[in-house]
């Protein structure tokens, strides 16, 4: 059923914050992720509410919790906290976007074409990607982007980089896969094709791969999330994914 699919998810992802991260300070109706080895690095510092919280209260919690940081990042795990928590939020100078639990119940693909791959090897075109969407930001910004991939292996009991290679060896799109066998669930993160290479099947060669190895894992809930308002959503509706829940995604700056 939908609903106990997306508690499954809401709880898998509370939990992956929580170990990924290098610390942790909860608050009524939360907690924060930290890693202070990665100040830049808005994916490693953010507040997650995954509880019944006061929605007026949630940007002095979130000033308390965050209140080192020049940035503020939310995430609401669970929709209708996150549509009520849009009015106080909005005021407080925060954006919103909305992001789609799409989870695959099409047939699991072959898998062929990608394989698991070190984070040496994605060092070089991850920093190229970075810097395609961060034209503006300098050296220290773009090597922490890069280096805190290595804390996502804390996050689940098994994280894969799955990637797919060029006939000349260079890694052209990618993605993370974490795994929670207990469970059955498995996570596709950070699905990113080279700019050098879009638009040839890398991508989907990726996605193959990780649903794969996540069937293979024993993992029926295979999932990912997807902003609503960006066109890949359709993307992966094309390969099997459908909507199931939303969450949701406050920052200010």
């Amino acid at each position: 059923m939908p609903g106990s699919e997306i508690q499954q998810i809401t709880t898998f992802l509370a939990a992956f914050a929580r170990r990924k991260a290098a610390r942790t300070v909860d608050f009524p109706g939360g907690f924060a992720a930290l890693d202070d080895a990665f100040p830049l690095s808005y994916g490693n510092n953010y507040a997650v509410v995954d509880a019944a919280v006061d929605p007026e209260a949630l940007p002095a919690l979130a000033d308390e919790v965050l209140g080192h940081l020049p940035y503020r990042l939310l995430t609401v795990l669970d929709d209708g906290a996150g549509k009520a928590c849009a009015g106080p939020l909005l005021r407080a100078g925060y954006a919103h976007r909305v992001y789609l639990v799409m989870l695959h119940g099409g047939p699991v693909p072959a898998g062929g074409g990608a394989q698991e791959v070190d984070l040496d090897a994605l060092r070089v075109p991850l920093a190229r990607r970075w810097r395609d969407f961060l034209p503006d930001a300098g050296e220290e910004v773009i090597r922490q982007l890069v280096d805190r991939r290595e804390t996502c292996r804390r996050g689940a009991d098994t994280v894969r980089f799955i990637g797919a290679r060029t006939p000349d060896g260079e890694v052209a799109s990618w993605a993370d896969l974490y795994l929670d066998p207990a469970t059955g669930t498995a996570q596709i993160e950070d699905l990113v094709t080279s700019e050098l290479h879009l638009g040839r099947g890398y991508a989907d060669a990726v996605l193959a791969a990780a649903l794969r190895r996540a069937a293979d894992s024993h993992c029926a809930t295979r999932f990912l999330t997807a902003d609503a308002a960006d066109w890949p959503r359709h993307w992966y509706e094309r390969r099997g994914f459908s909507v199931i829940g939303r969450c949701h995604g406050f920052e200010r700056t």
